[in-house]
């Protein structure tokens, strides 16, 4: 058999044949599930199909709008309840937090896994060597359906992140800093695998911020290293006698491209609006007045970020005219960071916590811009649009430099903190 990349091994096994870039085949799906803004769908097409019993592990999570923030969304969240109830699945409901830190947290992914998720950012899951990927509702239910789904395998892009990072940097300033080189179509329909010196030195936090962002840059799926810290990561959460398994390319893999960075000299970015790849320094967009700042989402929301944040905003106030919105991904997540006493400090500075879930960076509620406000975010989008106001300008960012910008009032370097 010839070298395979981490993607075709993955997807053969779950073929039961060898696949090599480029092949169709059809998959066994190790788990999959759908939250509150994509599982109404999913409920509907299984009742269509008659479907009596899941032939995939499945769960739903109630998170893009926790709490309800209307009726019509109460009646989705009701529709969910009563689903799960019926068919005996599982549902993490309001105050869970986001399904890309509940669902890891969960112990239901583990390396090697094929998972198909009815959200976009389902690559996240690459962080602890998942082949994982989002698709839409219809998709999802046949999955549910069949047990499988189709695939056509995709070439790898392999990234080789070197140095080590300087003084007030991030993995949110690395994956912010790749995509601006490379452009939001640098990877469509491509896997990527990540390695380095960069990527070995990180802690799981920062993989799942790296491996998050990753379809921003059109990737199908994406993979950091198998190693002693994702081991250790998953040992306590997993359950029953659940193998943890290395996954690694083979010596010779053919990848589509290689890119290597350097990331000695890098300094905190920003993505500027309307698209995820306008790139620039922070440094270099001081005199843009912003008036809301927010902490949390899919891509920072995990305690390494409120660690960050709160070292900023220990002992400082929130700059007069900066609304302050923080948002823990899970329960777990608040509880640390209550525990950590950084709870204490966000408030003391300012700053408003909110239920763990994604309603701001979603615009579903929780802190939606009026016309012409500017919000830098440590979210994973900056559309038009996507915290619920086409009129408002979106600057994603670090924890450390959206904590350091609420302070000043303006987009802020945060390296003076550090």
């Amino acid at each position: 058999m010839s070298a395979q990349t981490i993607a075709e091994k993955i997807l053969s096994r779950h073929a039961g044949k060898t696949l090599h870039a480029g092949d169709f085949a059809v998959c066994k799906i190790d788990f999959a599930f759908g939250q509150d803004g994509t599982s109404s769908i999913i409920i509907d097409r299984i009742k269509e199909l008659g479907v009596s019993k899941m032939k995939t592990p499945f769960c739903m999570i109630i998170d893009h709008s926790a709490p309800s923030p209307s009726e019509g969304v109460s009646r989705v969240h009701k529709k969910m309840r009563d689903f799960s109830k019926n068919f005996n699945t599982d549902i993490f409901d309001v105050g869970c937090g986001v399904c890309h830190q509940v669902i890891p947290e969960s112990g239901n992914i583990l390396p090697g896994n094929l998972v198909l998720g009815a959200d976009s950012h389902t690559c996240t899951y690459g962080a602890i060597g998942a082949f994982s990927t989002g698709v839409g509702s219809t998709d999802l239910a046949i999955a549910l359906a069949t047990g499988k789904n189709w695939f056509k395998v995709p070439a790898t892009i392999k990234i080789v992140v070197n140095g080590k990072l300087p003084r007030g940097v991030f993995a949110k300033d690395v994956i912010l800093h790749i995509i601006g080189k490379l452009k939001a179509d640098a990877a469509t329909y491509r896997a990527v695998e990540f390695c380095g010196p960069v990527i070995d030195a990180l802690g799981m936090d920062g993989r799942f911020t790296i491996a998050n962002m990753l379809v921003e840059m059109g990737a199908k799926a994406g993979f950091m290293p198998v190693d002693k810290k994702t081991t250790a990561w998953l040992k306590p959460r997993i359950t029953g006698k659940a193998k943890i398994e290395s996954i690694t390319a083979d010596k010779g893999a053919t990848y589509e491209n290689i890119y290597t960075f350097d990331i000695s000299k890098l300094k905190p970015m920003i993505s500027m609006p309307h698209s995820v790849d306008n790139t620039a320094t922070a440094a270099s967009l001081n005199k843009v007045k912003i008036n809301e700042a927010f902490l949390g989402t899919c891509t920072n929301g995990r305690i390494d970020d409120f660690l960050a944040a709160a070292k900023v905003l220990k002992n400082r106030k929130v700059h007069p005219e900066v609304k302050m919105i923080i948002a823990p991904s899970s329960r777990q997540v608040y509880l640390d960071a209550l525990k950590l006493g950084l709870v204490e400090i966000f408030i003391n500075a300012g700053a408003v916590i909110v239920a763990p879930g994604c309603g701001p960076c979603v615009g579903t509620h929780n802190g939606i811009p009026s016309d012409n406000e500017a919000v830098i975010s440590t979210a994973n989008r900056n559309f038009k649009g996507r915290m619920g106001n086409p009129a408002a300008f979106i600057y994603l960012a670090s924890p450390a430099t959206v904590a350091a910008s609420a302070i000043k009032g303006y987009i802020s370097d945060p390296r003076a903190y550090f």
